[in-house]
């Protein structure tokens, strides 16, 4: 067994140092499957227009299912993290991948009943796991100088929520069931490429000491802290769109449930385009003065949003910004955590950050739809928004910036 201080010099290289052929093809299959499991795990949000109406759902226990998967992909990150840094993630991604075809599945014949909706949709959080397992892969195969941007590219596969908002109710129309035939497969054949095309890094870092040591280590680290709480609002706000948005754009502007899956489909799409936008600018700029710069935009927007102007063209407008800005901050954040984590625990740190990113999506939903019943409408919601993404903009810009020079 290797021990944590092996190889320091392999496992970060030189600032000049050219990413290899390696690299790359583990930062391609990584991203693939990031957005397969990504789908899988946003599989019920875009059909939830129809589990309301069939299962005579009230608005927040419709929230609460699209919720589920959110809140357990997100903890789940936890221990997938810690796991990835003692297995790798040769052995992690392929068996996360294949147990997530499971919960996928048993969507047809739980769906319908609430109550086995919700046992699936709590396995369905499986697949939210692996961006702690790409996370800490990316990171070890890419010299600093290009981590930003390798972990944008690799954020882009959250990418799979903008293809379930698209094709999932699309593939739906041909038969009730075969959205879930179809991601099964997809599932099963990266599963057996994984298998074979992710290597880990040769010498990377292998920990000796258990799961909970390296938990409490990375839970001891303020930055894994401060990290948590600018990325609970950047990918959070990501994560609650992705799972909201459908709902939000049928009820408050009367959309049919396939315009409102395409249009929250581009919403994520734009997340997606500018998550290696930020990851780039942090190469070049301090991640932390992108992410300050970005959360600012988003207040802004979120507070024109508030006062419910029409779909077109402000509406469209607004929430174009706000995922540009979102998926700016996603990747400006963890080009930051990149920067301060030392090696060996970039897959501890990554899975509690990834977690509390994966709650901040799992909270907004549940108080939009608490809200909406409760006022009959969303402002107060996109007024929160704003106040966190203010809150973020200033400590990220008065805080974040010094927090290099204190953990090097």
């Amino acid at each position: 067994m290797k021990d944590t201080k092996t190889a320091p010099a392999v496992a970060e290289g030189g600032p000049a140092t050219a990413p290899s052929a390696a690299a790359y093809r583990n930062l391609i299959m990584a991203t693939i499957g990031f957005g397969l499991t990504f789908w899988a795990w946003n599989l019920i949000s875009p059909l939830s227009g129809e589990f309301k109406e069939g299962l005579g759902l009230s608005s927040f226990q419709q929230s609460f299912l699209v919720a589920i998967p959110v809140l357990v992909g997100s903890l789940g990150r936890i221990p997938a993290g810690a796991l990835t840094d003692r297995y790798g993630a040769k052995l992690m991604f392929p068996l996360v991948t294949a147990l997530t075809i499971i919960p996928v599945l048993l969507v047809i014949p739980a769906r319908g009943s609430y109550g086995a909706m919700l046992v699936v949709g709590f396995l369905l959080g499986l697949g939210g796991t692996t961006f702690a397992i790409g996370v800490p892969l990316v990171n070890s195969w890419f010299p600093p100088a290009h981590r930003g941007f390798a972990l944008g590219v690799f954020g882009m596969g959250m990418g799979g929520v903008a293809l379930s908002g698209f094709f999932t109710p699309r593939i739906a129309k041909q038969g009730e069931n075969l959205p879930f035939i179809v991601v099964a497969i997809a599932l099963a054949a990266f599963a057996v490429l994984g298998a074979f095309l992710i290597t880990d890094r040769p010498g990377r870092p292998v920990p000796s000491t258990s799961l909970a040591t390296r938990l409490g280590q990375a839970g001891r680290l303020r930055v894994t802290w401060e990290l948590s709480a600018l990325y609970a609002i950047g990918f959070g706000g990501i994560v609650a769109f992705g799972v909201y948005l459908p709902t939000y754009l049928k009820t408050w502007y009367g959309l049919s449930a396939t315009e409102a899956g395409t249009k929250a489909a581009g919403f994520a799409l734009v997340t997606v385009i500018f998550r290696p936008i930020g990851g780039w600018l942090s190469d070049r700029i301090h991640p932390a003065v992108v992410t300050s710069v970005a959360l600012g935009v988003v207040a802004l927007f979120a507070i024109v949003q508030s006062f419910d102007p029409g779909l077109y063209p402000v509406g469209t407008l607004c929430f174009l910004v706000m995922a540009a800005g979102l998926g700016t901050t996603s990747g400006s954040v963890f080009a930051l955590v990149s920067r301060v984590t030392p090696q060996p625990q970039v897959g501890s740190v990554t899975g509690i950050v990834g977690a509390m990113g994966g709650l901040g999506g799992f909270v907004p939903p549940l108080v939009m739809g608490a809200i909406y019943s409760a006022k009959d409408s969303y402002s107060v919601g996109f007024m929160l928004l704003s106040d966190l993404a203010l809150a973020g903009c200033v400590y990220a810009y008065g805080r974040m910036r010094n927090v290099q020079a204190t953990q090097s």
